[in-house]
């Protein structure tokens, strides 16, 4: 595979290590980290180094090759990948593509007779991530039917080619749109608790000569109210079959104003972030971490006490009752939903 400059997860030139772009140092800093152990791997996701569902999908297929590949084609291969996708799969709940993308490669293994295995794991990894550059250039050509030039747009969160591959999902209708000659200005949500829209959204729209301006999170109703936003993009982390959606905390009081408003909320979502085992939003498992996000992190000196107690889920779930369309790469999905995912799945 053909790797860009801007390519948020690759393999080395070697194939034997998995590489990122460092996201926490973003935007002071870009940093590429070079990954080949289990335990790196881990806390590369965990840290949320690597984040976006489907990035966190392509590092995770990269990663089960690139093990495979330095443990060697042996006779227990199969149960040492079993143990290793547990493992990885174990560092983060929420986000479906991460246990999707370790049982393709899995399965890609174990597919084949010893001696093949391991070349067969790194073509479905590099396909993982093909598919997604495809896959994003499709969701972001819908997205750009949905919207006029000169639009305002509110972003939340990072949707864009950090957390996907070349185009992004939520951001690809305006990265697609600058280079097609749109002129449309963003809003960007800053995002608690971890800043991805302030570090991560308005980095990328920046440095690609988008439009754009950031606001605190409880700034959104104001800019609705004003008039300045005519179109509400989000990305999705786990689609459930009744069309809930899963995206980084503050979404669902986005779509909730949005409604309130009349503004069209849109989630855009590739088809391999619905979870066909899920059959509602009750069914999510909401990611908590640490109260230091909200308290320290990104700031000088800690900004509330240090006993205060803090309660820190990293996601929401979006109603499906408060979406008004759902973008994929097979098309754009309107309510009623009903069985149009799980058709979509089964496709």
């Amino acid at each position: 595979m053909e790797y860009k400059e801007n390519d948020s997860v690759r393999l080395s030139a070697d194939g034997m290590s998995a590489e990122i772009i460092d996201q926490t140092l973003l935007p002071n800093e870009k940093k590429i980290l070079t990954l080949c152990e289990p335990d790196e791997m881990f806390e590369a996701i965990r840290s949320l180094r690597v984040r976006g569902a489907p990035a966190i999908g392509i590092f995770a297929g990269y990663c089960l090759y690139v093990l495979a590949a330095r443990y060697g084609d042996k006779d227990d291969l199969p149960e040492k990948l079993r143990e290793w996708s547990g493992y990885l799969g174990s560092a983060r709940p929420t986000a479906v593509n991460l246990t999707w993308a370790l049982e393709r490669v899995y399965r890609a293994a174990i597919s084949q007779v010893r001696g093949e295995r391991i070349a067969a794991m790194r073509r479905e990894a590099e396909n993982i991530h093909i598919q997604d550059i495809e896959v994003c250039r499709r969701i972001a050509q819908y997205g750009l039917t949905l919207v006029r030039d000169g639009d305002g747009i509110l972003t939340h969160c990072n949707a864009g080619a950090l957390a996907t591959s070349r185009y992004g999902t939520g951001l690809g209708a305006l990265l697609l749109g600058k280079e097609l000659g749109y002129e449309f200005h963003a809003y960007v949500d800053e995002t608690r608790p971890l800043l991805q829209g302030a570090r991560l959204t308005s980095y990328e729209l920046y440095e690609a000569g988008v439009d754009c301006t950031l606001i605190c999170d409880n700034m959104a109703s104001q800019v609705m109210k004003e008039g300045r936003i005519q179109a509400c993009f989000a990305g999705c982390d786990r689609a459930a079959l009744n069309g809930d959606c899963a995206n980084k905390i503050g979404t669902s009081a986005v779509a909730v104003l949005a409604k309130y408003y009349g503004i069209p909320f849109y989630i855009f979502c590739p088809i391999s972030t619905i979870d066909a085992a899920c059959a509602s939003g009750e069914n999510i498992v909401i990611e908590e971490r640490s109260g230091d996000e909200i308290k320290k992190m990104f700031f000088e000196k800690p900004i509330a006490p240090e006993g205060v107690k803090c309660y820190d889920p990293a996601f929401d779930v979006t109603d499906h009752t408060l979406i008004t369309a759902i973008v994929t790469e097979k098309g754009i999905i309107r309510p009623p939903f009903g069985n149009k995912l799980a058709e979509l799945v089964g496709g």
